[in-house]
């Protein structure tokens, strides 16, 4: 969804975006991206059985058992992904998650983070859930760089979750623990492969195609 016409906010916002996306890699500053989305736990009501061609079906019923969040982050240069479900999408599990990716990069002197502007994503969420002394070491990890409002479709995590949806999730998983097993195996292709995302679209492009979006004099 683009915002209506000149909207000052929106485009200093999708600019600071597209300049994060043109910087060269550095391995002690990578650029990451961070997007989360629901996902449906699916159960059987009836065993999958083999037809006579020796192919699998499944009954057409089933039962609902609940909804995950997944937690997507991407490092668009290199390929490297950290994805994990987690059973609510909380300011807790935001900042659990992100602690767990700061983890993935001991040695990286600051993650610049794309990411949604959601009440969630917030750095004092943090001191709500670790010792000043911790809270304080992950927020310093991080440069947090938001989204404009109704601009998520700048944050390169929407297409890597996309990615995973369509070639991970898109069968019947009966809980939590079966789809992390899964995504975890389809983690594994992914980082055999490392294919990074090439982002095409930059400030210059934004001026040309977006003008309307930005005011006028």
């Amino acid at each position: 969804m683009i915002p209506p016409e000149e909207n000052a906010e929106f485009v200093c916002q999708m600019e600071q975006v597209l300049d994060v996306y043109h910087r060269p890699y550095d391995p002690q500053h990578p650029v990451i991206c961070m997007d989360e989305s629901p996902s449906q736990l699916i159960g059987e009501t009836r065993k999958p059985y083999i037809d006579g061609k020796g192919g699998k079906k499944q009954d057409y019923e089933y039962v609902r058992n609940g909804v995950v969040s997944i937690f997507m982050a991407v490092e668009p240069l290199t390929g490297n992904q950290v994805v994990e479900a987690r059973d609510s999408h909380t300011s807790k599990d935001y900042v659990m998650f992100l602690e767990k990716l700061a983890a993935q990069y001991p040695n990286s002197h600051k993650i610049t983070l794309v990411q949604d502007n959601l009440s969630t994503h917030k750095p004092y969420a943090f001191y709500k859930f670790f010792a000043p002394d911790k809270a304080r070491s992950l927020v310093e990890k991080f440069n947090f760089v938001y989204t404009p409002k109704h601009g998520s479709w700048l944050n390169m995590a929407e297409i890597a979750l996309n990615v995973l949806k369509k070639q991970c999730l898109n069968r019947r998983m009966p809980d939590k623990q079966t789809m992390q097993e899964q995504i975890e195996a389809w983690l594994k292709d992914q980082q055999r492969k490392k294919k990074p995302i090439e982002w095409q679209f930059d400030i210059d492009d934004a001026r040309a195609k977006l003008k309307n979006l930005y005011p006028k004099f």
